[in-house]
């Protein structure tokens, strides 16, 4: 079992997807309220070593003795991997020694004000950063940053990283209603979008519980006003978490632990983590399906939320 690696995971957008993950659980820059791995324990924009270059690089030579190529590597986990200083220097290491394996980092974008930032993501294939709102307003009631982070420096950043990079940037748009759905801030944000140029924009919206009560997921048919309010050309609602099923790299025996451990007694994620030894991103991914199969059921109480069976 992996520290810092994790699956890999049946992606919806990535196929089989070996996660890297950079950072502790969780550390981030935002503690937006949506977010599947809980709510930030750090919350911080500060760069350093939060886990060595060295565990990093022992444990992907050792994935890759033993284990088939995946079609991704990607950055990803439980916070921001860009808060890593040494996510350049892995994403190197990665492209010269294991090449035609393309490299995805999903962040939220928002160190990408930092010129070097920006260069060390620059040998990636892919990178998926998000911007959830282009006002000040819906920013802070959706992704609550530090209270001197600027709305206007993190769409710059995007800006400037779309001019400098040669890869792909899909862009994602976490919808969350009463939040970020006003007609002022879709309006800002298509403006943003148009500046920032990316390949894709994909409208998703929430999974599962989030961090805080009383939110709910847009619905597809407000997903797709959406998409007719901003008549743009490369906009997509994010494909159902059931087509994870059919990904290669879907495992049953994985689905079948989770239902029969929460078919006993209900769990909260952490619990999950514990009980199974899998990372929450993972984890994730299997309550997606069950979830859409409308196999599960949550309720909350003080120490989180809880997943459940449906009778």
């Amino acid at each position: 079992m992996y520290k810092h690696l994790f699956g890999p995971v049946p992606s919806r957008r990535l196929g089989m997807s070996l996660g890297v993950d950079l950072v502790p659980h969780k550390v981030c820059s935002l503690n937006c309220i949506y977010c599947e791995c809980g709510a930030t324990t750090q919350l911080t924009t500060e760069r350093k070593e939060y886990v060595s270059y060295d565990e990093i690089i022992a444990e992907l030579y050792d994935f890759f003795q033993h284990n088939p190529k995946p079609d991704y590597i990607t950055f990803s986990g439980a916070g921001e991997p860009t808060l890593n200083i040494h996510i350049g220097r892995i994403i190197e290491y990665i492209k010269k020694n294991y090449p035609g394996i393309p490299v995805a980092v999903l962040t939220n974008g928002t160190l990408l004000s930092n010129p070097q930032v920006r260069k060390e993501l620059m040998l990636a294939d892919l990178i998926l950063p998000s911007l959830d709102a282009a006002d000040d307003v819906a920013f802070r009631k959706t992704d609550r940053p530090l209270k001197d982070f600027s709305i206007a420096n993190y769409i710059r950043g995007l800006i400037d990283f779309s001019k400098e990079f040669t890869g792909k940037i899909w862009l994602e748009v976490m919808i969350l209603p009463g939040y970020n759905d006003d007609i002022q801030n879709l309006n800002l944000l298509k403006e943003a979008i148009v500046k920032i140029s990316p390949e894709k924009v994909q409208l998703n919206t929430l999974d599962r519980p989030g961090v805080i009560e009383n939110i709910r997921a847009a619905s597809r048919i407000e997903l797709q006003n959406i998409i007719d309010l901003w008549q743009l050309p490369n906009v997509e609602i994010v494909a159902a978490s059931a087509k994870r099923k059919e990904n290669q790299s879907f495992r049953k025996d994985i689905e079948n632990t989770i239902f029969e451990t929460i078919s006993r007694r209900p769990c909260t994620l952490e619990d999950l983590q514990n009980i199974l030894g899998l990372h929450a991103n993972e984890i994730n991914k299997y309550l997606d399906v069950l979830d859409s199969e409308g196999k599960l059921t949550t309720y909350r109480q003080e120490r989180g939320v809880f997943y459940q069976i449906k009778k």
